[in-house]
């Protein structure tokens, strides 16, 4: 921009100037790029911070050796005395249970802990409580928070549809028992992403928890933008939430700040290319055991079809057009979307056509279409996986549900089935891998019965030797009338059967039902919204990131800069290319993995990390306040076996974590932010933990864990989903906050004001505005309302009919302390004039609730 006045080169002067008088001066001493002078003079520029190996440091001498508890507070104390500062006293008691109850486990303590702590005179009381809070399962549900806003995760796709994916809360639950369990970090970064190497399925929504474009597009441009925009987000959140890199940012060129090559973002695309948006089935823990017991059962159900074989010879066959029948009664059962049995006499044949004629509305689907061998031992001999090859008139496009591989994939449902890509009409071909003699053909709508449209009602079933030579073996017209709604008939007319030939078979049919459900129900596992892996065609270089632009073959590896060195084959099996990479992160050589941990937990126990910016490590990102410091931490974080609690407890026993919040006018002065950690912090709870603590001090806090969450949205079941945020509550929605189904881009109208993220991107820090919405949805939302009434038939229930001891209850559930003579006078007036839930709300809108000091 050209300045062309002097008032305005003034004022960019004067801007200029205040950006150099806010700077840390030691920060600035600590640039690693020398100066431009310095250039020619043959030394080599000194490599960034943060791509330098991790150094354990040792330890600073400080002058006043009484204030350290730990190793880190000779770190903040060695820095605080160059700058002339002082430590803070420490909090008291009461502030610390209050502080390290939000801060561990998002809650707030009850009367009895406090009462507890408060009375604790053993000398190592402070570090039982941190170690009681740390061992509860509510402290895996308050970090599981940070992380998935760390990776962007939501429960719907975005975009304009932004339909929900209901199997996307398992990833939810990993993480909470990750956390709770302390897995060591390079477990949970392999996890996340190889967990179906491990038997950790759900831990992969990793991968694939961002949006993805579900509305697809015939057009190839189109269709392939929507592809590498999907690659894109999983290297761009890999390279933010593990290394603090914007690897994203070399999608179209060379990284302008930071030593990432545009070859070496392909080269981590290339780790992810078989990676798809997606459910998949989610082994449980017991997944081998089941295996077995099912081979089992799929034996006993074997011997069974063999005994009920020979109620065949009762059993008409399927007629074609022309054929002679005496009566309706000759007819077969009528079509039912569940299932159809066309049994012909044993023919030999290469090819079987089912062509589609008619349907009860759209495109005909079919879900499976079964072909069995005319054995003692009959098989299927459609499945894929007997070599049978299917072709088809015409696929439904650009769906991922209804492929025509999924007609003979042996598994059932409308979620894995094939529809033609005509209306009312369309044809598919199996054709074995050698000659065949068959006798039973079965198909069916959906095995599963919850769709009953698109019902092939008119059709043809042919077998050929060869495709020239076709001839029809059964079709529609000997059935009776479909009847929509109808109960399927059995697989046998035992009407024709002799009375004592009729109860035999009645009795085996039942035994079958019986061994099928309990198949059904070893082999059906719950779906989780993990990806779908296959493996992946060659990746190309784009140039400028066009996908109509492919360059040369990039082979898969990870950051040639970073760690090791990784270059893996370009035949490297999909699921090896992930494992690798996580091998790759999770290496202690790697300058980046440990400090970005650290420096996230730092950032949450302390409102910002030692790295203000904690997923850019890079030269954009900020410089550490405390180098020296990050590196103890990420040293002692690698040495401790990777524990995450382990280096909580370093963090929380500290006397920097110790100290009083209140202000200091010199220490504010120098540094008004807190970078220096002269004090405590405080600041405002995020919107999970001020509506968790409404609900705990309300009484009606459910701490159900795991499973489907719940919805502070109105049901909506349009195609393109409507968020309209619910007015009424219930017990439902009264878990904690992590629970709630999380949409993306969509925020409720109440906690949404609280700077929660929409997942529409990652959110590394969240911001802490304080804005009159915020205010105004606590006092007068309906939620607020509700539970401000909740709390006021608490207290009368636990209180007795005193006002005065209505207030003192009060505030020691609220902010945890004993209320004042004045605070006494002043509540009770206020309950006489405004009623007792009015004074309810005004506890909740108070600095000391949503506040942690």
């Amino acid at each position: 921009m050209v300045v062309k006045t002097r008032a305005a080169r003034l004022l960019q002067c004067a801007a200029l100037a205040a950006v150099l008088k806010f700077a840390e001066p030691s920060l600035a001493a600590n640039a690693e790029e020398p100066p431009p002078a310095n250039r020619n003079s043959g030394e080599l520029p000194k490599p960034h911070w943060a791509f330098q190996p991790v150094d354990w440091p040792k330890l600073p001498a400080v002058k006043n050796q009484r204030w350290p508890r730990n190793s880190i507070d000779q770190f903040i104390l060695a820095r605080l005395e160059a700058e002339q500062l002082a430590p803070s006293r420490e909090a008291d008691r009461l502030t610390l249970i209050r502080r390290l109850s939000f801060d561990v486990i998002g809650l707030p303590p009850s009367v009895a802990e406090i009462d507890s702590f408060l009375t604790d005179q053993r000398a190592d009381a402070y570090e039982r409580l941190v170690d009681r809070l740390l061992a509860s399962p509510r402290y895996g549900e308050r970090w599981a928070r940070h992380w998935l806003d760390v990776v962007r995760f939501a429960e719907s796709a975005g975009f304009e549809t932004n339909l929900a994916r209901d199997d996307a809360w398992p990833y939810r639950d990993y993480v909470i028992r990750a956390f709770n369990d302390d897995k060591p970090y390079p477990q949970f970064i392999q996890e996340q992403l190889a967990g179906d190497s491990c038997g950790e399925d759900a831990a992969t929504a990793y991968l694939v928890g961002g949006p993805n474009d579900a509305v697809k597009s015939p057009d190839i441009v189109l269709t392939r933008q929507q592809r590498m925009d999907e690659l894109h987000d999983m290297v761009a959140t890999t390279g933010s939430a593990f290394l603090g890199l914007t690897v994203g940012c070399a999608r179209c060129h060379d990284h302008k700040f930071d030593p990432i090559p545009q070859n070496d973002y392909y080269a981590v695309q290339a780790i992810f290319a078989g990676v798809q948006h997606g459910s998949r089935e989610q082994r449980p823990a017991d997944w081998d055991q089941r295996q077995r017991d099912a081979e089992a059962v799929r034996q006993s159900l074997a011997e069974l079809d063999r005994e009920l074989k020979r109620f065949e010879a009762f059993e008409p066959l399927a007629q074609l057009p022309g054929s002679p029948t005496n009566s309706l009664s000759d007819l077969r059962a009528p079509i039912h979307p569940r299932k159809n049995v066309e049994r012909v006499a044993p023919v030999a044949t290469k090819f079987l056509r089912f062509t589609i004629h008619a349907t009860t509305s759209s495109e005909p689907c079919i879900d499976e279409l079964e072909v069995f061998s005319a054995e003692d031992s009959p098989r299927n001999v459609a499945l894929v996986n007997s070599g049978t090859k299917a072709t088809a008139s015409g696929t439904y496009p650009n769906s991922e549900l209804h492929r025509l591989e999924h007609v003979n994939d042996g598994r059932y449902g409308n979620s894995r089935s094939w529809i033609s890509d005509e209306a009312g009409r369309g044809w598919v071909q199996l054709e074995f891998p050698t000659n065949v003699v068959i006798d039973r053909v079965v198909w069916s709508r959906d095995r599963e019965e919850k769709f009953s449209d698109r019902l092939a009602t008119n059709y043809l079933i042919e077998i050929a030797l060869e495709t020239n030579a076709w001839h029809g073996v059964a079709s529609s017209t000997d059935r009776r009338p479909f009847v929509a709604g109808a109960k399927p008939e059995p697989d046998f007319a035992t009407n024709a059967m002799p009375a004592e030939v009729a109860a035999e078979c009645v009795r085996l049919l039942a035994k079958r039902k019986e061994t099928e459900a309990k198949l059904k129900q070893l082999t059906t596992m719950p779906k989780v919204y993990a990806g779908k892996f296959v493996q992946p065609e060659a990746m190309h270089r784009l140039h400028r990131g066009d996908p109509m632009q492919e360059r040369e073959v990039i082979t898969p590896g990870a950051l040639s800069k970073f760690g090791a060195r990784l270059d893996l084959a370009d035949d490297t099996p999909e699921q090896l290319r992930r494992l690798a990479l996580a091998k790759w992160i999770s290496d202690p050589a790697n300058p980046l993995t440990a400090r970005v941990m650290v420096n996230r937990l730092w950032h949450y126990h302390f409102g910002q990390g030692l790295v203000t910016t904690p997923s850019d490590f890079g030269r954009n990102g900020a410089r550490p306040s405390h180098p020296e410091l990050l590196d103890w931490l990420a040293s002692e974080f690698v040495a401790r076996g990777w524990s995450l609690r382990a280096v909580h407890r370093l963090i929380l026993l500290s006397a920097t974590y110790r100290q009083t919040s209140a202000p200091d006018a010199k220490a504010l002065s120098a540094d008004a932010s807190t970078r220096l950690l002269w004090r405590f912090p405080p600041r405002r709870l995020e919107a999970e933990a001020i509506r968790d603590a409404m609900l705990a001090v309300s009484g009606k806090l459910d701490l159900k864990m795991g499973g489907p969450g719940f919805d502070l949205f109105e049901p909506n079941s349009n195609y393109v989903k409507v968020y309209n945020s619910k007015q009424e509550f219930g017990p439902a929605e009264w878990r904690r906050m992590v629970y709630q189904n999380k949409p993306r881009m969509q925020l409720d109208d109440t906690f949404g004001a609280f700077d929660c993220p929409d997942a529409g991107q990652i959110a590394p820090k969240r911001n802490r505005s304080v804005t009159a919405l915020q205010a105004l949805n606590l006092l007068n939302s309906k939620f607020v309302m509700q539970q401000a009434g909740f709390l006021a038939e608490r207290l009368e229930r636990e209180a007795g009919t005193s006002r005065s001891t209505q207030v003192r209850l009060a505030f020691r559930l609220t902010f945890g302390r004993a209320a004042t003579t004045a605070e006494t006078e002043a509540a009770t007036k206020l309950i006489a004039q405004e009623g007792l839930p009015m004074f309810c709300r005004a506890l909740f809108n108070a600095n000391e609730f949503v506040f942690v000091f």
